[in-house]
């Protein structure tokens, strides 16, 4: 989850949004087909390099922000003018000295809103409407969190956080009625060819965000998609009395290294029916276990040890050549050491701090919290689900094809951070996980796959993926625009286009109170032939 929700905050690291971001251009491209009813749309990504995690830019009324997306939530938020703390000064901020013609006040501004995050940092504010659009989809009333106090870190001229999850995730759906999340909103109203979105993240500044579609300039083959059941939670305190879709989780079936593969141990196992359960969290630059796992994972790998009880770290060497594996259903994905490795220890060089660590899981039956280390090696789709008819799904298409370790040391020691830490000199003993009470009320049953009559997509669409009997070719695909051109050597290179630069939290022409904005960055064409140059390089997401 976003800002590192349920993580422990490590002596040596803070996961916020920072500042060293590449100039990215923006595209928001859209295809429309039958009668324009329906569309499907795709927006470039960009990463932070500090703290790993991705935005994109949304536009709001008349201005265009840069956003975070999150998995692990549902709601949309944007700093406004009205918050005045140092955190607040550094970014683009919603002017609502604009009055914008397209704003909508809920309740005279009077509905709180806030979201607090692990870290100990929050923001709140209140709930209005306002017309959203992203990837040029368009949402004329959504539901957007305005907030005027903040003491979260938003660097990067990132202005706010998308939440993807599931309504029941959403504080404003508890609170006004018709507040859908965004992208929910999208699946109830039927504006998409299909209700799901896919997302496309690498080591570097680019990646897409499709919505209604998946991207055919990554994914080659729908066929070659895995797919996986999202799991229920029962109700809580006084929710109605019927399990429902919370969160983007699905059973965790395997892990491993060296070719063996380990089963987890799932925490609530006779709540879980004897599963271990996964979220899948854009917003996570991280991949957490419970100890029980984790520490077995470690011991089956060679030179690996405990430095670090307290934050849940291990060290493995540099050097290795060890794959690490997560298995979901009959699918294996394979993590190579540049993926796993967080950084080279200061005080002993020759050991790197590595993914997974381990905490003590959720009181939500969540063991596993799995981020973009993970996410990074596979095209991730979520497809929503259909009231009464389909239940959501999650699919992984991998974009890399390795069962052995590729990387080098020489590779390595060119893009691995130096991790300011000095490993113990002694043997560490491994925690034991805490269990709390189960948040949820279990005599509630909460099967997989089951269909529910709220909260997913609007019935009118036709299922792909009803009773498991996946029509895969009517999987949408969408892909962007590529122009050829000669460069100046008079070689042939393809790139993406560029559009316009866009001032960011400023509408056009307006200079009123913190209505002077931001500037984007200008457009930039990036060619083929430079992106291929790079895939052999990863910039580590490990703030020291």
């Amino acid at each position: 989850m976003f800002f590192a929700v349920f993580l422990h905050v490590l002596a040596f690291a803070f996961l916020v949004v920072g500042r060293t971001l590449a100039p990215r251009n923006v595209p928001l491209l859209r295809r429309a087909v039958g009668d324009n009813s329906t569309s499907s749309g795709i927006a470039s990504l960009a990463l932070d390099k500090s703290s790993g995690s991705y935005y994109t830019v949304l536009k709001a009324g008349d201005s265009y922000f840069r956003v975070a997306l999150d998995t692990g939530s549902s709601d949309l938020w944007l700093i406004s003018s009205a918050c005045t703390s140092s955190q607040c000064s550094k970014v683009p901020k919603y002017p609502l000295a604009y009055k914008s013609s397209t704003f909508q006040a809920v309740n005279n501004n009077q509905t709180e809103f806030s979201a607090s995050y692990g870290d100990g940092t929050g923001v709140s504010g209140f709930v209005a409407r306002e017309m959203v659009t992203v990837a040029n989809i368009t949402l004329k009333d959504q539901a957007v969190g305005v907030i005027d106090s903040s003491n979260v870190t938003l660097d990067s001229d990132v202005s706010g956080l998308l939440g993807l999850g599931f309504p029941r995730l959403s504080s404003m759906s508890e609170s006004v009625t018709n507040s859908s999340p965004f992208f929910s909103q999208l699946a109830q109203q039927g504006k998409l060819e299909y209700p799901l979105f896919g997302l496309s993240l690498n080591r570097f500044d680019n990646g897409s965000l499709t919505l209604g579609a998946v991207d055919a300039s990554v994914v080659r083959d729908v066929n070659q998609i895995s797919w996986h059941p999202v799991v229920e939670f029962s109700p809580f305190g006084m929710e109605s009395q019927e399990s429902s879709y919370l969160q983007w989780v699905t059973p965790l079936a395997g892990f491993g290294t060296n070719g063996t593969t380990l089963s987890p141990n799932p925490s609530y196992p006779e709540i879980t029916n004897n599963a271990s359960l996964a979220l899948l969290d854009v917003g996570l630059n991280g991949i957490y276990g419970p100890y029980s796992d984790v520490s077995r994972l470690f011991e089956a790998m060679d030179g690996a040890r405990l430095v670090d009880s307290e934050g849940g770290l291990w060290a493995v060497p540099c050097d290795t050549k060890q794959n690490m594996t997560f298995t979901f259903g009959e699918q294996t994905i394979v993590l190579q050491p540049s993926d796993y490795f967080l950084g080279r220890t200061s005080g002993s060089p020759n050991l790197c701090i590595s993914w997974p660590a381990a905490q003590s899981p959720s009181a939500d039956g969540v063991d596993w919290h799995i981020g973009t280390p993970f996410l990074r090696t596979v095209y991730s789709v979520y497809s929503y689900g259909i009231n009464n008819v389909e239940a959501p799904v999650i699919g992984f298409y991998p974009v890399t094809n390795s069962t052995t370790a590729q990387a080098d040391e020489e590779n390595l020691s060119s893009i691995l951070t130096t991790v300011k830490f000095t490993p113990p000199n002694s043997l560490l003993a491994t925690p034991t996980d805490t269990i709390l009470p189960y948040t949820f009320n279990a005599s509630v049953a909460a099967p997989t796959t089951g269909l529910v009559s709220t909260g997913l997509a609007t019935s009118t669409y036709s299922p792909i993926f009803q009773a498991w009997t996946t029509v895969r070719s009517a999987i949408p695909t969408i892909a962007p625009s590529y122009a050829v051109f000669t460069d100046s050597s008079g070689a042939v290179v393809t790139s993406t286009p560029s559009i316009a630069a866009v001032t960011l939290g400023s509408p056009p022409g307006w200079t009123g109170p913190n209505g002077a904005g931001r500037s984007s960055p200008a457009p930039i064409v990036v060619t083929v032939a430079i992106l291929f140059a790079a895939l052999g390089q990863w910039i580590f997401c490990f703030i020291v």
